[in-house]
């Protein structure tokens, strides 16, 4: 007999050997100890979760003539003998991506009438089972809801929304999850004991990586490692056959993202070309790296999210330290698109360099994220020194005629000023309050070119222009308006409230006022017409 796969070689035959479903096998368990075994089961989950071995496994020991009272089949008794012969006819597994028509359909529900020629059961096991056409559903409806005693059918399928809700219904469900990198790795240690074989803990978490939560994925790269050499294999080798990037390398090129230094990113990115690596299997890992340090910044205790070894989970903690979430998750979106243009692109290296580019200066961009990292870097630069604020232009040095031309208001009276040069020195003087309690509020308003058009009966009426209003939803947060209200009523000496319009907006009941000379020199008389005066 030629080599066989390690897969098929280590697939479970009993109940205990299925590992990262214990809710599943526990239950299906209980049923067999129980009696209370049903005619028709769904087992859903992504690819190499242990579907069709748990199916093999249920349907073995459901015919088990001497199982006593426990779940596990003897492996002794004819039946289980039987069930380790290909040619058995009371366990039938049925590829329906293959055996999509109603005519096939038709050819089991005649051969569900003869009775089990061994076991107790007689068990259709009907793999991808979504392949089937609506005819061959339709057909076989009837015979899902009511089958002989002696039936039991199992579907298995990667894409149960594909199923007919009269499917669905006939059948008790259980859905595989994908099994964890721990598991994975724990399950590949006992093969390589089993075959004498030894590889580096790096190996195995990169191998249990790559498998994305699918057991037979992991154990299918493993026997390709094994397969490129022999003796033990270090965590080098696999990086090399799998044809993934070293880790450090990954944290490196990330940082470089992070710290904003596209010449040396685009210089990563042409050594990994040259030695031969996919941009498009990078882009991958840049991903999944940028995500490992977004759940980072989440993580209340380690290994709740993070599912790594724990050298890495602490790096990743130690590089997500001090990085606004604003910032990664710009990175992760420009990432997650060049990903998916790269499927379609001729030159998936160029979208690889546009995305390091991109993601290297927030300053071309025109999202709110990109925006706040700016903001974010700003302040830095300023508590660090790095920048150095301009100072106010001084004063009339006598102070009399300011004093004169902007008398305090009484405290008594709600203030009321009216005319754009008065306006536009009391908000000068706001302004500048705002710049020395908080910068960035500070940028956001000049940026936003705000400026204060009323104040009456307390309140205070702030304009955007109408090209910059993306701000708005910035300023308007609670924190940033009670700065600019505060600065307003120690200037006026009476409690201000602040509201924050957008050019162009008409506020609610203006041709009511009486005096319609702001709402004119807002939007220009021959803009205007007043109704209902």
């Amino acid at each position: 007999m030629g080599y066989q796969a390690l897969y098929r070689t280590w697939r479970p035959t009993c109940f205990g050997d299925v590992v990262g479903q214990e809710p599943i096998v526990s239950t299906l368990a209980h049923q067999i100890e129980s009696g209370r075994i049903s005619h028709a089961y769904l087992f859903c989950g992504t690819r190499g979760t242990g579907k069709t071995t748990t199916a093999k496994v249920f349907a073995r020991s459901i015919n088990c003539s001497n199982r006593g009272k426990g779940a596990e089949a003897c492996g002794a008794c004819p039946a289980c003998l039987a069930f380790e012969d290909e040619g058995n006819l009371d366990i039938q597994e049925i590829d329906a991506a293959s055996n999509t028509g109603v005519d096939n359909v038709r050819s089991l529900i005649e051969s569900i009438r003869f009775p089990p020629a061994v076991g107790a059961y007689k068990v259709y096991i009907i793999d991808e089972v979504h392949m089937l056409s609506a005819a061959a559903f339709n057909a076989l409806l009837k015979t899902l809801e009511e089958p002989p005693e002696h039936a039991v059918f199992i579907l298995a399928t990667t894409e149960p929304h594909k199923l007919p809700m009269t499917v669905l219904s006939r059948c008790q469900r259980f859905d595989f999850k994908r099994i964890s990198a721990e598991v994975i790795i724990h399950r590949l240690k006992v093969i390589l004991k089993g075959i004498d074989r030894r590889m580096e803990e790096e190996g195995l978490a990169m191998i249990a990586r790559a498998a994305e939560g699918g057991m037979r994925d992991a154990i299918s790269l493993m026997d390709l490692c094994l397969s490129s050499r022999e003796g033990e294999l270090s965590g080098e080798h696999v990086r090399e056959v799998l044809g993934i990037s070293d880790g450090r390398f990954v944290f490196d090129f990330v940082q470089a993202l992070l710290d904003d230094r596209g010449a040396q990113a685009l210089e990563m990115v042409g050594n990994m070309m040259e030695s031969g690596q996919d941009p498009a299997v990078f882009t991958k890992e840049v991903i999944a790296h940028l995500r490992a340090l977004l759940l980072a910044q989440f993580e209340k205790e380690p290994g709740t999210l993070l599912e790594t070894t724990v050298e890495d989970a602490r790096r990743y903690r130690e590089q997500s330290q001090g990085v606004p979430r604003e910032a990664i998750l710009r990175r992760l979106d420009i990432f997650l698109s060049a990903q998916g243009e790269m499927r379609l692109a001729s030159q998936p290296r160029t979208m690889l360099e546009l995305a390091a580019v991109r993601a290297c200066h927030p300053e071309r961009e025109d999202t709110t994220d990109a925006l706040i990292e700016r903001l974010d870097k700003v302040e830095k630069a300023l508590r660090e020194g790095a920048v150095a604020i301009r100072p106010s232009p001084p004063k009339d040095p006598k102070g009399k005629k300011e004093k004169k031309e902007d008398p305090p208001p009484k405290p008594a009276e709600k203030p009321k000023i009216q005319g754009s040069p008065e306006l536009e020195r009391l908000w000068q003087k706001a302004m500048e309050r705002v710049k020395e309690r908080e910068m960035s509020l500070y940028s956001l308003l000049m940026k936003g070119e705000v400026r204060l058009m009323a104040l009456s009966d307390g309140i205070a009426r702030l304009q955007l222009a109408l090209n910059k209003k993306m701000f708005l939803a910035l300023i308007e947060k609670e924190e940033k308006k009670a700065i600019v209200e505060r600065a307003l009523s120690e200037l006026v000496e009476a409690p201000v409230t602040v509201r924050f319009v957008v050019e162009g907006a008409v506020p609610a009941n203006a041709h009511k006022a009486q005096d319609h000379s702001m709402v004119y020199e807002t939007f220009g008389r021959d803009k205007v017409v007043l109704v209902d005066e």
